[in-house]
């Protein structure tokens, strides 16, 4: 069974990339491997960050590894809040406070589409290579559903009547952005 570390500490996040990737991988997290430091995030793109944190691992600690970033892009706010949606109502980060402002600004908006975009950058063995896993919707008038994390309880996927809170995890990585990407990484590392 082949180690791999996903560079990342949210346990959801793991969860999520654990259950498509099956018994195939041995997946560890940035704990797993004793990186306790937060990683660096300064790029303008979700590919720049998600390599930007995947090289910090990769050199740092001599594994190999996987980096995602995700971020939301909503129509009717040019693609916002897009690479910053982790910290779009600002620090410290909150989930809550993000949701509350995403609502705040489409309210009375009728153009509700938008979609979540996740890129995934793999460092193994000194090479490099990007994946990419979009999943297109529309933003809720409020929260609905208790599972998921993030923007996944205003965000209903296309062909669907659920929001993303309320999908299983099964279900959820079926059409996800973060289950797009997964699948793609997966084909590629098999």
């Amino acid at each position: 069974m082949k180690k791999i570390c996903f560079a990342t500490n949210n346990p959801k996040k793991i969860e999520e990339v654990k259950a498509a990737l099956g018994s195939d991988f041995t997946v560890v997290s940035l704990a797993e491997i004793g990186c306790h430091e937060e990683l660096p995030e300064t790029g303008d793109t979700l590919e720049h960050n998600a390599f930007q944190k995947a090289r910090y691992v990769f050199e740092h600690y001599g594994v190999d590894c996987f980096a995602d970033d995700t971020g939301l892009e909503v129509d009717a706010l040019e693609g916002a809040p897009g690479v910053y949606s982790g910290r779009f109502a600002g620090e410290p980060r909150s989930d809550e406070r993000n949701l509350e402002l995403l609502l705040e600004k489409l309210k009375g908006i009728k153009n509700r589409t938008a979609r979540f975009k996740t890129v995934i950058a793999l460092i193994q063995g000194g090479n490099e290579n990007s994946f990419t896993g979009i999943a297109e919707g529309e933003i809720l008038t409020e929260k609905t559903g208790h599972g998921g994390f993030g923007y996944d309880p205003v965000f209903r996927p296309n062909g669907y009547r659920k929001s993303f809170a309320e999908l299983s995890l099964q279900e959820k990585n079926q059409i996800s952005h973060r289950g797009k990407a997964v699948r793609e990484l997966v084909r590629f590392l098999k």
